[in-house]
């Protein structure tokens, strides 16, 4: 399987809510970075897309795009449209992916994208006006943090 193929199939299975198939393409010392979580190691980035996928009731779309990879690296561009918080907010996150391989998996994968623009949609006139603050986004990062640690206990 080449690096492209890896990469097509990763997004094939996040599309198709298949998280063995997303798992099987990540380096057991995969390293996923994004604005909205932070960095997040090994099994914790796989569990933090176990529960991006657990919510599919509220996932309209997930397409991919632009998938280039050569030996050592590798991108994609990738749009999740769904439905965000209590008020169920119309989200379209559009995302830069870069990644690193080694051992024929994916060892490095770093999301790109606008949390400002993200927290517009999101969380509405708050996101709007304090969505650039450090304050918010910091905020953001823990909230999506304290989600993953508690779904990861629930599964236990």
């Amino acid at each position: 399987m080449t690096n492209s193929d890896l990469i097509h199939k990763f997004y094939n299975s996040f599309s198709n809510f298949d998280l063995e198939g997303m798992a099987s393409c990540y380096h057991k010392n995969i390293e996923f970075q994004d604005p909205a979580f932070g960095s997040l190691k090994g099994e914790r980035a796989i569990k933090m897309w176990a529960m991006l996928i657990s919510r599919k009731e509220v996932i309209r779309e997930i397409r991919f795009s632009n998938i280039q990879a050569g030996e050592e690296n590798g991108s994609a561009d990738w749009v999740a449209e769904y439905a965000y918080g209590p008020e169920k907010r119309k989200v379209v996150n559009r995302v830069h992916a870069e990644f690193k391989f080694r051992d024929g998996k994916i060892i490095k994968h770093y999301d790109h994208f606008d949390l400002w623009k993200w927290s517009r949609q999101a969380l509405g006139p708050v996101g709007y006006l304090l969505g650039w603050s450090s304050f918010l986004q910091g905020k953001i990062h823990k909230e999506t943090n304290r989600r993953l640690d508690e779904f990861i206990q629930n599964q236990k």
